[in-house]
């Protein structure tokens, strides 16, 4: 059974988000603790600029939770880019014991799952969990420069420039515990087609989300909302029909990060992605819904795909996880 039942209280103590000038203007860009001027954040690159973002996040939620760097048992996070550069960099002279991970767009769920695990047996008392993305250092990674003015199709999604931080504890809590988590496999449904990693990556969710339910014996109806992170509109339509096959209609409470970041009036196609993208809804909206009891159980499913440009320019296939983590309010 890949679904775990912490025995022991991991809280989230607090959070926090930086995030670009076009996801200010979103339907969440009030709810940001930092919303950058410009792509570049006063840096002379954008990869720096990433750097930056990281580092306000997490010093902007150790500073909402009382907290100085040393007191940090260790931080967990990762980025798009290769060798998790941003994060590290982001980290970099803080002295906080750090472990890089790479998820792709699940890297936040999967953070929290990896931290809530290191705070449930007691070996960490309180540990950071970061994700981040930005769309210009991403579009110089994985696809032609932006001069070239290339086309994208209608089921391509943008890579939110965005940097979320979340503190988990074993003692001190804002109102919202972490109580279950499910560790994603990996599924290949033979998509390869870049431009379409929505598609890439909705079996993974619905393959997760399926075992969960068989394991816990709950279904839709038992949460306020189940949020997959990043499938937009191409994903999201798929993990439906998938369910639909088994029944279950997932319509009333399944809602997608990548479709949640931006409105209808921004250009952003099929929706939003990137790591940043989750960590941002996250902070800017579940966490606080959460906390107001707005919610009172949610499922936050990170979606990633697991591609990278060498794999693509080969000709191979774009596989897809999912990791899953349960959101409660506390009484």
């Amino acid at each position: 059974m890949s679904t775990v039942q912490f025995k022991n209280p991991v809280h989230i103590r607090s959070w926090a988000v930086c995030a670009g000038r076009k996801e200010g203007k979103g339907p969440l860009g009030d709810r940001f603790d930092t919303v950058c001027p410009d792509g570049r954040f006063g840096c002379d690159t954008w990869e720096q600029a990433e750097m930056k973002m990281v580092s306000s996040a997490w010093h902007t939620a150790l500073q909402k939770a009382g907290l100085r760097p040393d007191e940090l048992s260790c931080a967990l996070g990762g980025d798009l880019l290769n060798q998790c550069v941003s994060t590290s960099f982001g980290f970099r002279g803080s002295g906080i014991p750090f472990l890089g991970l790479y998820g792709a767009c699940s890297t936040m769920a999967e953070g929290l799952l990896v931290g809530a695990t290191l705070v449930d047996g007691g070996l960490h008392h309180d540990v950071l969990c970061t994700a981040s993305s930005h769309f210009c250092t991403a579009e110089r990674q994985y696809r032609y420069p932006l001069c070239y003015g290339g086309q994208r199709t209608p089921t391509a999604q943008w890579t939110a420039t965005a940097a979320g931080a979340v503190v988990l504890s074993g003692t001190h809590s804002s109102g919202v515990r972490i109580t279950r988590a499910h560790i994603g496999r990996i599924f290949d449904p033979g998509i390869k087609d870049a431009g379409n990693m929505g598609a890439a990556m909705a079996q993974s969710a619905y393959e997760t989300l399926s075992r969960y339910f068989s394991d816990t014996g709950d279904g839709p109806c038992d949460y306020d909302l189940i949020v997959t992170g990043d499938l937009a509109a191409v994903g999201r339509r798929l993990v439906i029909e998938l369910f639909d096959g088994d029944g279950i209609d997932m319509r009333p409470v399944l809602d997608d990060c990548g479709l949640m970041l931006f409105h209808g009036g921004q250009d952003v196609h099929a929706g939003a992605s990137g790591c940043g993208c989750s960590a941002a809804v996250l902070g800017a909206y579940l966490l606080p819904a959460l906390e107001k009891k707005l919610f009172r159980r949610v499922l936050f499913c990170g979606t990633g795909a697991l591609l990278s440009p060498i794999t693509s320019t080969q000709g191979e296939s774009i596989p897809g996880i999912c990791h899953l983590v349960c959101l409660e309010a506390e009484d």
